[in-house]
């Protein structure tokens, strides 16, 4: 199991923030992480302009989206942006995808919401013609009918992984994708209900073993604290809790909220928890790394702690 980290937007002016996911990626590759995951918060900035400017000061490390809603763009815009980002980041872009939530969708940018596993289907078609240009992306279907030029090429492989979490949504990543993202997902969901059906679903489309990347926040902390840290977990990352989506997702393990995933304490504790979802089947772990403290010293030296003992766990499961 491969050992990464979730940059998101912090809080401060644009400009700030890119500085900040710089450094932070920096970081990551220069600890030995093997992945950087940038989310795509709908009142934030874009993830893939990010990845790319990401990819302009890194080397190694592979950079991905955790992820990309599918509604707000059309797939060939998709894929050319993709492949754009692609070849800024030198061909280490893993596009993370998903048909989001009612939320964003509908009661956000004020878009249809219906069977989002059909029009995710449709979409995939489009998008995965598109990116294997160049050429005619000639796709008609259910919801599309595209006949669209396009002289783009990857510059390498570009895996496409599929955010999904319900059973039709799941095969869909196994038969079409690489691999699928998840979020509110612990161990028991993964083993039980995740990997199953997606493996079933790659093995019987003739396809690779998929990629299962699992976000989770981390704290390093004394027994003492580890209260403090569920209680910073729920209140900064527990929004995600009020999606259908995720609900029923929670309802396959045995987590009840975003606490519950959050792996908290020392490095023992932490460590057993990793070896969990990797006996589950995740293949890859996006560490939403977790700062507990009571000012921004203490925060600091938080994330700090967290790091370190990410970097050291990074070369252990590698």
């Amino acid at each position: 199991m491969r050992i990464g980290v979730l940059i998101g937007p912090e809080r401060g002016g644009s400009a700030r923030k890119l500085t900040h996911m710089i450094e932070d990626v920096r970081w990551a590759e220069a600890s030995g992480l093997a992945t950087a995951w940038v989310p795509q918060i709908p009142s934030d900035l874009d993830a893939l302009i990010a990845v790319a400017l990401m990819g302009q000061r890194t080397s190694r490390i592979e950079l991905g989206t955790a992820v990309v809603p599918l509604q707000a763009q059309h797939p060939v815009a998709l894929a050319r942006q993709a492949l754009a980002a692609q070849a800024a980041t030198g061909g280490r872009l893993t596009l993370g995808i998903g048909p989001s939530h009612h939320w964003i969708v509908q009661d956000m940018l004020g878009l249809p919401y219906e069977r989002p596993a059909a029009y995710t289907r449709d979409y995939l078609e489009v998008l995965q013609a598109a990116l294997h240009g160049p050429g005619l992306v000639d796709v008609q279907n259910t919801t599309f009918t595209v006949h669209n030029p396009l002289g783009l090429e990857p510059v390498g492989p570009l895996p496409v992984l599929l955010a999904a979490l319900g059973p039709v949504m799941l095969e869909l990543a196994g038969e079409r994708a690489a691999g699928t993202v998840l979020w509110m997902a612990d161990e028991r969901a993964v083993a039980e209900h995740v990997a199953p059906r997606i493996t079933r679903a790659a093995e019987t489309a003739g396809r690779p073993a998929p990629r299962i990347v699992a976000g989770i926040p981390v704290c390093l902390c004394a027994a003492a604290e580890v209260d403090a840290a569920r209680d910073r977990a729920n209140r900064i990352l527990g929004e995600a809790e009020i999606s259908p989506n995720y609900q029923r997702l929670l309802d396959y393990g045995d987590a009840r909220d975003i606490a519950d995933i959050c792996a908290a304490g020392d490095e023992t504790a932490i460590t057993t928890r990793f070896r969990r979802f990797a006996d589950a089947g995740v293949t890859d772990l996006s560490v939403r790394v977790l700062p507990i403290g009571n000012d921004r010293d203490e925060l600091i030296a938080s994330k700090q702690r967290t790091r370190e003992m990410l970097a050291s766990l990074a070369v252990e499961f590698c």
